[in-house]
């Protein structure tokens, strides 16, 4: 029997205890809301954390029994702890998932990751969003159509202060004139990374069936695998070999 994905939903929790309109939206948190997706598409055995829990629920426990972590912040990214988004970025090089939403491009794991400043151009204005499949192939958009709109988004712009991702899956156009790379894929490591731009706080878009189906074929994809382990260092020949 297939085991289930265990994926750790991470959320600042802020907006929904502070705003009342974003609490309508998201009464148990955006967390609750992803997480009632990967529920509803099946193989995954889902948990929360969010950043005023201590160690911001991001035990060791936790982190090494996570083959998924999705994170989700706006706000409040220095109050993340270095330490703690130093261990984030330990277990994403030793394998573990890491699906970054939205405005979390500016956490510290993630640049932490990218070596850049992920800064980018942007307009909340309830735009409009067109998100185009241009690799077609790729689990990450399989069972998707060419194309899928969402009615009210905010806007992300290039340039966008990444590194060229391995994969471009998703690209994004707003009726403003922007065009933004909004599905990312990188290998760090051991580990895959997968930049998904949708999820402003004020719209309901961690309902919309189309970024749910994206998050769980990410969790998918970015799910560790059996391959080998990588040995470094001083290494005896695997045959005879004569020295000069």
């Amino acid at each position: 029997m297939t085991q289930p994905i265990q994926v750790t939903v991470w959320n600042e929790f802020r907006h929904e205890k502070t705003n009342e309109f974003i609490r309508g939206l998201y009464p148990n948190g955006i967390h609750a809301a992803i997480a009632d997706g990967l529920d509803k598409a099946g193989g995954f055995k889902v948990r929360s954390a969010t950043l005023d829990e201590p160690e911001h629920g991001l035990t060791d426990n936790v982190l090494s029994n996570t083959d998924v972590l999705i994170w989700w912040g706006h706000a409040a990214h220095n109050a993340v702890e270095d330490e703690i988004a130093a261990k984030v970025r330990a277990r994403v090089l030793d394998g573990m998932g890491l699906i970054v939403l939205h405005s979390a491009h500016y956490s510290k794991p993630f640049t932490g990751l990218m070596g850049t400043s992920c800064s980018l151009k942007w307009r909340e204005a309830g735009e409009k969003e067109r998100l185009w499949v241009i690799e077609h192939g790729h689990p990450i958009v399989e069972g998707l159509g060419e194309y899928f709109e969402l009615e009210h988004a905010e806007m992300y712009g290039e340039p966008f202060d990444i590194p060229e991702p391995d994969t471009l899956v998703l690209v994004s156009w707003f009726p403003g004139g922007e065009v933004f790379r909004s599905g990312c894929c990188y290998y760090r490591g051991r580990g895959k990374i997968f930049y998904f731009r949708p999820g402003h706080e004020t719209y309901p878009i961690y309902y919309d069936e189309n970024v749910r189906h994206v998050i769980a074929n990410a969790s998918r994809w970015a799910a560790p695998g059996n391959a080998p382990t990588p040995v470094f260092g001083n290494a005896k020949p695997l045959e005879p070999i004569e020295e000069e």
